[in-house]
């Protein structure tokens, strides 16, 4: 990322396709506070008297969060995810259910986190600094296949260790793009379920994109095998800062009590961040109040602008780079039907010197695709944003970015 900024600041005339964040347009000031007043409606609704109202929002709030249940009731409405409120932790992003989830989990030598690879650098980062040994499962350019993780599973076990969780992105996955197809949602449930281990899953894109989408892993869980991560960053607006963690598993400590999982997530998240901003809670609350809930339909445009943007993106690149020339040069990309993000695969070294090149000869910024991988990979692939900008951005740059490849392609 620091790189990436260095390179953004150095070249602001370059079209970058590196951020993955959501398009400025959708935003609006006078919307933050009208969630407040929607968020302080509701709480006199529910019978909070002024002195009530005043203490949730200037005061620390239960570190569990002050939203469960609206969050709860949200995530059964859209996503058909049937779960109490009290499995519900809210947290600042998606990052600190990550950090608070391997921490509860992963608590010896042997124990293993098992991740996708390309992965997200969030939950590679989190495990770093917890010192956490990470095991990689190659996603092919076709997709996650649930034979690797097995043989990965196997492996880790003749080595006398313990695979605790695997981490992945079902939907439109950061930074490959790629989606988890239906059937290998069943065969990966049922595989952790076989195992003994917990899928961690990520869902931050499947509202921004257009159509409906496939159900979550959590959803289809019936062995509470999956620990569900949410983050409300994309959907409603990353300045708020609130994420979730849907944590239902039932733990036993070493008196023989038990609790839920969140309940230990709780404890943990008591001595890292306290609790998350009211603040913040109450306009996520309010703008989930809005909606009845209902995520999808809040974000019902956003959604189909960067489903439009996805598509914008690759039509300019099959006009610029038709499938001849693409295959004489041994270019591809894949094609997916949502998200932020799409990878390239190049003949050449896509990396930090690569991308200099890039900004500084053809005006165009993309992210090294070998920065996701937590063991070496990625060398000769990209990755595209299409969510920050405009038809026209994506016009211009995607034909300096075939001028590029061009020209880079030539050299190797």
């Amino acid at each position: 990322m620091n790189f990436l900024n260095e390179v953004t600041l150095r070249y602001p005339d370059a079209i970058s396709f590196a951020p993955g964040r959501p398009y400025d347009g959708f935003f609006d000031n006078e919307q933050i506070f009208s969630h407040i007043r929607r968020y302080l409606e509701h709480l006199q609704e529910q019978g909070s008297s002024p002195q009530q109202i005043r203490t949730a929002m200037y005061q620390y709030g239960p570190t569990a969060g002050q939203i469960r249940e609206i969050i709860a009731d949200s995530l059964r409405a859209d996503e058909d995810i049937d779960a109490p409120a009290e499995s519900v932790v809210v947290t600042v992003g998606a990052q600190e259910a990550m950090l608070l989830v391997l921490r509860a989990l992963i608590s010896g030598p042997d124990d293993v986190l098992l991740v996708s690879s390309p992965c997200y650098v969030g939950i590679t980062g989190a495990a770093r600094l917890l010192d956490i040994a990470l095991t990689p499962v190659v996603e092919r350019e076709d997709g996650f296949s649930c034979a690797d993780l097995e043989a990965a599973i196997q492996h880790e076990k003749a080595r006398g260790r313990r695979p605790r969780a695997f981490y992945l992105v079902p939907d439109h996955a950061n930074p490959s793009g790629n989606t988890l197809g239906l059937r290998a949602r069943a065969e990966l449930l049922e595989l952790a379920a076989r195992h003994g281990i917990l899928i961690l899953e990520d869902s931050p894109y499947r509202m921004v994109s257009p159509g409906r989408p496939l159900p979550t892993l959590k959803s289809l869980d019936r062995a509470r095998t999956v620990v569900h991560l949410g983050s409300y960053s994309k959907t409603i607006f990353p300045g708020a800062r609130v994420g979730f963690v849907v944590a239902d598993q039932v733990v036993v400590d070493q008196d023989g009590r038990s609790s839920l999982l969140a309940d230990e997530l709780v404890k943990i998240k008591s001595m890292v961040t306290v609790n998350t901003s009211s603040l913040s809670q109450a306009a996520v609350a309010g703008a989930l109040l809005a909606a009845q809930g209902r995520v999808s339909e809040l974000n019902a445009r956003a959604g189909a602008y960067y489903g439009d943007a996805m598509q914008c993106t690759l039509r300019h690149l099959d006009a610029r780079l038709p499938a001849d020339r693409r295959a004489s040069l041994g270019v591809r990309w894949n094609e997916p039907t949502g998200g932020f993000f799409l990878t390239v695969q190049v003949p050449f070294r896509a990396d930090e010197a690569a991308l200099t090149r890039s900004a500084q000869d053809f005006g165009v910024i993309w992210t090294p695709m070998e920065h996701f991988h937590p063991e070496k990979g990625g060398h000769h692939a990209m990755r595209l944003s299409i969510s920050y900008l405009t038809p026209t951005e994506i016009d211009e740059g995607t034909a300096r970015l075939a001028r590029f490849i061009e020209a880079e392609s030539a050299k190797a």
